[in-house]
């Protein structure tokens, strides 16, 4: 693969004309392979598109770096990551070519608790990862048109129709999704292939790892986030509806 140089003279596009843009694009694109997904988001957007990682594995981010070395990658702390996911996230930026951005809530944990009370992710989960991913993330892609995700299809039931390229009208930004057709054992072959770091929680019972809090481990053949928000009938954050 020939890397994809990033250009830093993309004009900002308005919202109608990005929005044409993933409407045409996601057909299009919809049977291309995940590096092609992204050599067009980075040859229509240049530095003005980033890849988003969760730290449950480096796929994502392995892909992007070779499609364009040096491409932003956007990491949410949210201040109650296990060790783990912060671990992973430091290895990736020892060891993965790209430009690693770790962005972080307004409020530290401390702050929130003082504002809302303690332990709000027990209290009110929907409005504590409100504070602590959903807005953060929109304040870190301010300065983008486009970002790319990890979704996967096959994750839970209300991603099935996710589109490798679509539009975000909350956000206002192109929306790719490189691996939205992959499947878990796709994800698990191209780490084999590549040796590409993994999170060691997922060898430990998590197969979707979030806060610590609020993620549980999951039993062998259960739903992968099936311990997300475990008993409390929540199955997504908020940064993907």
């Amino acid at each position: 693969m020939t890397p994809t140089a990033i250009r830093h003279d993309v004009p900002a596009r308005s919202t109608e004309e990005l929005e044409e843009l993933a409407r045409i694009a996601g057909p299009e694109l919809e049977l291309a392979p995940a590096e092609l997904i992204l050599e067009w988001a980075v040859e229509h957007f240049g530095d003005r598109f980033c890849v988003t990682s969760s730290m449950g594995d480096a796929v994502l981010a392995d892909i992007a770096s070779k499609v364009a070395p040096g491409l932003d990658l956007v990491f949410l702390d949210t201040g109650y990551h296990f060790a783990e996911t912060i671990g992973t996230r430091d290895a990736v930026e020892a060891t993965v070519p790209v430009n690693l951005i770790t962005v972080t809530p307004v409020q530290s944990v401390a702050e929130q608790d003082a504002a809302h009370g303690k332990d709000l992710f027990r209290t009110d989960p929907d409005l504590c990862c409100a504070l602590r991913k959903v807005k953060p993330l929109e304040a870190a892609l301010a300065g983008y048109d486009a970002w790319a995700t990890g979704l996967r299809r096959d994750e839970t039931h209300s991603r099935v129709i996710a589109p490798v390229v679509g539009w975000d009208g909350r956000k206002g930004k192109v929306k790719v999704s490189p691996l939205a057709r992959w499947t878990a054992d796709d994800v698990d072959r191209y780490i084999a292939e590549n040796g590409v770091l993994v999170n060691p929680l997922q060898y430990d019972g998590y197969p979707s790892i979030g806060c610590w809090p609020c993620t549980r481990r999951v039993a062998p053949g259960d739903d992968a986030r099936s311990g997300r928000w475990a008993g409390t009938g929540k199955n997504e954050c908020g940064i993907h509806l």
